[in-house]
């Protein structure tokens, strides 16, 4: 059964209250250790005409991959991202972005996750590194209003 991650308001990728933002609701299935997101993107995140920027693509990914590390209760931080560009996605599509932790050293956290198009096929692969906020940062983050 999958549930619902907590979203923080302001964020321009799962922020409701951000007119600017894509608005995405995730989900985590602890069945496959994934979070997940399905959307479709209008031309406000458009690239090149009919293709969605690259760098939207990136923040999902990134967004999707953070989720599955807050879904098992943990505050973290982006540290490294590396993502591969398959195929275009294109604007008016429907998209579904998944991400799950891999790993984990100390504070480490290690990530991957994909971009898949509506006939499934992969348009982007992400890989990440995430620190584990604490302290201080742990404390701001923790001051965001989360939904």
């Amino acid at each position: 059964m999958t549930r619902r991650v907590v979203n923080y308001s302001g964020c321009f990728i799962c922020g409701e209250d951000n007119p600017a933002g894509l608005r995405l609701d995730f989900y985590f299935d602890p069945e496959t250790k994934k979070a997940c997101t399905e959307f479709i993107a209008d031309r406000n995140y458009e690239g090149y005409r009919d293709i969605l920027h690259g760098g939207i693509i990136t923040s999902v990914l990134d967004e999707v991959m953070i989720k599955a590390i807050l879904a098992s209760g943990f505050l973290a931080v982006t540290s490294r991202l590396n993502v591969e560009f398959k195929q275009p996605a294109e604007i008016g599509q429907k998209l579904r972005a998944e991400g799950w932790v891999t790993g984990q050293k100390g504070r480490v956290f290690f990530t991957e996750g994909c971009l898949l198009g509506d006939n499934k096929e992969t348009l982007a692969t992400g890989k990440g590194v995430y620190i584990l906020a604490e302290g201080e940062l742990a404390g701001k983050l923790k001051r965001s209003e989360l939904k």
